[in-house]
């Protein structure tokens, strides 16, 4: 039995076993402009977006500023091919 004086925690679980993340925040075709964060371990730079959304873009070199295009997208990561690399003078 539940005392009325006391504090209990309760947590709230999905009923079909499914995780329910949100919606990526790109999509296939999306243009952005990201800045390269750091170099995966297969080479390719790592970009963030909303909510660390990581865009994986080949070719890349950390701190380079680039427009890209995303190409794939999955549950947790998308994929992007160099459009324009960005000076940081522009």
């Amino acid at each position: 039995m539940l005392d009325p004086h006391e504090t209990y925690q309760v947590a709230v679980t999905s009923l079909t076993g499914e995780s329910e993340r949100p919606a990526a925040p790109v999509e296939v075709g999306d243009e952005r402009t990201v800045e390269i964060e750091t170099i995966g371990e297969q080479g390719d730079g790592i970009a963030r977006v909303e909510r660390g959304f990581v865009i994986i873009v080949p070719e890349t070199d950390v701190g380079e500023r680039v427009r890209v295009e995303v190409t794939d997208v999955k549950q947790s990561v998308a994929f992007a091919t160099v459009l324009e690399r960005i000076s940081y003078y522009e």
